[in-house]
């Protein structure tokens, strides 16, 4: 079935200017997302802890942060963007006693909603609005004239209206300039968690790393080897980037493109689909969620520990001394 895609020309904006729109956590979406609400003529406040980087940013940028409490009593929209594993002690100590009839619980990741780690009252809206996007280029390309396309999804609709909500959220935003996709809080975050851990960040991290460490194992320099397999990834990603599969191999030599056509299956082969079967099941049934819900509640030893192993790595030392040569690098840090 074709996806069915919103622009702002299908979204009357109205019903979310009549409402009051707290932000709780002015972190990179929290930023992004209020300052572009507000710039798109909505009543928005902020929240954060009072003293942080992201409370003197809000104040910075003319906002008037409120605690948590405070923010979700006084508004009608409450969005939480704050980060997954605090979310349902904000939520429990802070607003849940102020979700009342008719107001609206809105995210932009639908882990505490899909793993239940929050259950909103019966007779309020739940809905999600997802930029596809760091908070900074939400930001910047709002900034610009132009929006970073985003998803919206319906968890509970209990005015009848939250549809409506999400997609005047999501124009306010400047999704509406770039497209917005209707999905489901089961979609978005079994799909997201599976990305960040089989593709995006545990895949290409230990890819990377099995690369760097085969040819250092053959005897070649360390340096010689970061290049080649940690430092020359920002080329191929920006050429996937712009233009899919189709486009990085159209931009790398021919030997390159022979040699990748016909070695990386026989490296990414039915086993790692397997694998990647395997991980994909443990995000649907909760495993994960249950593990990572549980690392939090016992002071997350086991990412403590990863983190430890990981600062150790040649690579990582490797890369730190020749980061140290690219005066662009510093720069931009």
């Amino acid at each position: 079935m074709a996806i069915k895609m919103y622009y702002d020309k299908d979204i009357d904006t109205q019903i979310l200017k009549q409402k009051t729109v707290a932000v709780i956590g002015y972190g990179s979406q929290g930023h992004a997302q209020a300052q572009n609400l507000r710039e798109s003529g909505f009543k928005v406040i902020v929240s954060d802890v009072e003293g942080s980087d992201n409370y003197k940013l809000a104040l910075k940028h003319g906002f008037k942060p409120r605690s948590a409490e405070k923010a979700s009593a006084e508004a009608d929209i409450v969005q939480i963007l704050l980060p997954d594993e605090i979310q349902k002690k904000v939520y429990h100590e802070s607003i849940e006693k102020n979700m009342t009839a008719g107001k609206a619980l809105v995210f932009s990741h639908g882990f505490n909603i899909h793993f239940n780690q929050i259950v909103p009252p019966e007779n309020v809206d739940v809905y999600m609005v997802a930029p596809k996007g760091p908070g900074h280029l939400v930001r910047s390309q709002f900034e610009a004239g132009a929006g970073v396309p985003s998803l919206i999804a319906i968890y509970q609709d209990a005015t009848g209206q939250a549809k409506s909500l999400a997609l005047a959220h999501a124009s306010g935003i400047g999704a509406g300039r770039a497209g917005i996709i209707e999905t489901t809080f089961k979609e978005e975050t079994e799909t997201d968690l599976f990305g960040e851990q089989a593709v995006l960040c545990g895949g290409v991290t230990e890819l990377i790393k099995s690369g760097f460490q085969t040819l250092v194992d053959a005897g070649y320099q360390p340096e010689i080897a970061y290049f080649e397999c940690l430092h020359e990834m920002k080329l191929i990603v920006d050429l996937f980037y712009r233009g899919g599969i189709s486009g990085m191999y159209y931009s790398v030599s021919d030997t390159a493109e022979y040699g990748g056509m016909t070695r990386g299956p026989r490296l990414i082969d039915a086993t790692v689909q397997h694998k990647m079967k395997e991980i994909l099941r443990e995000v649907q049934d909760g495993t994960f969620a249950e593990e990572w819900i549980h690392e939090n509640q016992t002071g997350r030893k086991v990412l403590t520990e990863k983190r430890r192993e990981h600062a150790e790595l040649l690579i990582e030392k490797t890369g730190k001394k020749l980061r140290n040569m690219m005066a662009w690098l510093q720069k931009d840090a």
